[in-house]
Parts: C-alpha cells; structure tokens; sequence
C-alpha cells in the first residue's frame, strides 16, 4: 500500500478513535452517571462534569487540529 494512502487512513482511523473515546466518557459521565442533569439547583458534581466537558472539548479539538494540521502530498 502506498505509504501516502497509509498515512491518510491511519489519520481517520486515529479520528473516529478519538470521537468515540470522547464521546463514549462524556456520555457515561453525563448521561449514565447523571452528572450532566440538573435536579433541584446545581450541585459540586455538576460543575464538575461540565468544567470537564469543556476542558476535555478543548483537548479533543486540539487533537484533531494537530491530527490533520499536515497536508498529505500524494503527487509524486
């Protein structure tokens, strides 16, 4: 296989393994544990989750965008 092509699939591979590691513990924290739902008033766990969700958004961000920053040459 060429080793562009190679490059290009190890990039969405690692992509789609990003997202659903992601989108698999936000979910569990959020919406299985609970964490995301606000009862009565917002409790210390509430903050917590989404202080998380908002730093981890970020930190996913940033590896896509560090993922995919380099264009792939396949001209050769």
């Amino acid at each position: 296989m060429d080793p562009e092509v190679l490059a290009f699939l190890n990039r969405i591979s690692r992509t789609i393994g990003f997202t659903l590691v992601w989108m698999g513990l936000n979910s569990t924290l959020g919406i299985m544990l609970g964490y995301a739902f606000v009862e009565a008033d917002w409790q210390w766990f509430n903050y917590l989750y989404y202080f998380f969700l908002i730093l981890s958004s970020a930190g996913y961000f940033f590896l896509l965008y560090k993922t995919w920053k380099d264009p792939i040459d396949f001209s050769h």
